[in-house]
Parts: C-alpha cells; sequence; structure tokens
C-alpha cells in the first residue's frame, strides 16, 4: 500500500486560512474592504506555486482592483505566511477571481425559469 503525500493540500488550506484573517483586519487597503474572501488554494505538489482563488462581490472594476490590491500585498502576505506556518520556503502567490458562486447563481436562476415555463401535465 503507497501512501500519499497530501502536503501541499494541508499548506493549501492554511494558506486560505490565513489569508482569510488577514483581509478580516490586517490588509487595511480600501480595495479589499467588502466581501473578499479566499475560497480556495491549489497548491502545486512541488511547492513552488500557488493559485489564490478570491471570491468578491462587486462589479468587474471592483473584482480586478481587489486582485491588483492583492498583489501589491504579495509580499506582506508572503511574509507574514512564511511566519505564521513556520515554513522555509512558501510557494509563489499567484491571485486569480474565483467565478463558481456566479456560475452557481446562474444555473439555479436557469433552473427556475425553465421550472416557472414548464407547463404542469394532468395526466
Amino acid at each position: 500500500m503507497t501512501t500519499v503525500n497530501h502536503r501541499h493540500e494541508r499548506i493549501g488550506e492554511e494558506i486560505a486560512h490565513e489569508i482569510n484573517a488577514m483581509l478580516a483586519g490586517e490588509l487595511k487597503d480600501p480595495r479589499l474592504e467588502g466581501m473578499v474572501v479566499v475560497s480556495h488554494v491549489l497548491v502545486q505538489p512541488d511547492m513552488k506555486h500557488a493559485r489564490v482563488f478570491i471570491s468578491i462581490r462587486g462589479t468587474g472594476k471592483e473584482q480586478s482592483d481587489a486582485i491588483k490590491a492583492l498583489e501589491h500585498a504579495s509580499g506582506f502576505i508572503r511574509s507574514e505566511l512564511i511566519e505564521r506556518l513556520q515554513l522555509r520556503r512558501l510557494p509563489e502567490l499567484h491571485f486569480a477571481l474565483d467565478h463558481s458562486q456566479e456560475y452557481t447563481e446562474r444555473i439555479e436562476q436557469l433552473l427556475k425559469e425553465v421550472k416557472k415555463n414548464k407547463p404542469s401535465s394532468s395526466l
């Protein structure tokens, strides 16, 4: 039986938790006010890169501004993560918008429309 090393997945969960804690109070950029949350983090098995998916309520401009603010603060975020997670080497962080919530809402809306427009059969 082989043991699979899921360290990169655990590190991803810890990174998401810590960045969310920073977003809750330590990152003072006005572009990060409101509903900005790390939804999940995918860390490559070689631990060199991590894609940080951000869920942001707001307009397209507000979303792109928030991503820019996170990229601007990435040095601070990285140094905090290294200290908090006690890591010798932290993966390079890449921030990306998470559109899954928008897709879910759109699918739910479409399903409601289909259900509403479906004629009820009385057999």
